[in-house]
């Protein structure tokens, strides 16, 4: 299923991930752009993550979409949402990254609004969540800003094999 063009939100827009995508991967593997996320990852590992990307859509219910400003010729970031299992329900999960130089422009507000009118409109479930680190406040300070409600602080399996304590935020697509 070959996903449109998210619309434009300032000079904010969406488009779904390609191949062409993968540079914006290694340009956010920084220590200061991981450090919230289990550090810097080998190349093997972010190519890994960009197939899986690549796949989204095609492979069930939620995308990945690079992020676009303005007349800017490549993407500056990534977002997305995807389906996963919560507590005994079927959620979306969201998690963006923002290109370090790109960051405190207002780019991750405007794509992660994009992205609930996404996952909004996909209608599959009721609930999105995002689980930034409880030492990410600029990611918190985003999940309160876009209207997702603070659960509270819980342990997530991220990176894969490695607990991170993270908050809980979800915001109720139906409302």
């Amino acid at each position: 299923m070959e996903r449109a063009t998210i619309a434009t939100m300032n000079t904010v827009r969406l488009e779904p991930w390609t191949e062409a995508d993968l540079h914006v991967l290694h340009a956010a593997n920084t220590p200061d752009a991981r450090r919230h996320l289990g550090g810097v990852e080998p190349a093997e590992q972010i190519l890994s993550r960009h197939r899986r990307y690549l796949a989204f859509g095609s492979s069930g219910p939620g995308a990945m979409y690079r992020v676009l400003v303005g007349d800017e010729p490549g993407s500056v970031g990534v977002i997305g949402f995807w389906e996963k299992e919560w507590r005994g329900e079927v959620v979306y999960e969201t998690g963006w990254t923002i290109v370090p130089g790109w960051q405190g422009k207002g780019i991750a507000s405007a794509a992660g609004r994009l992205v609930v009118d996404a996952a909004r409109a996909e209608g599959l479930h009721r609930y999105l969540h995002a689980y930034p680190s409880v030492d990410n406040a600029a990611s918190n300070v985003l999940c309160g800003r876009l209207g997702f409600t603070l659960l509270g602080p819980t342990d997530f399996e991220f990176p894969p094999g490695s607990l991170m304590r993270c908050n809980d935020w979800r915001l109720d697509l139906t409302g």
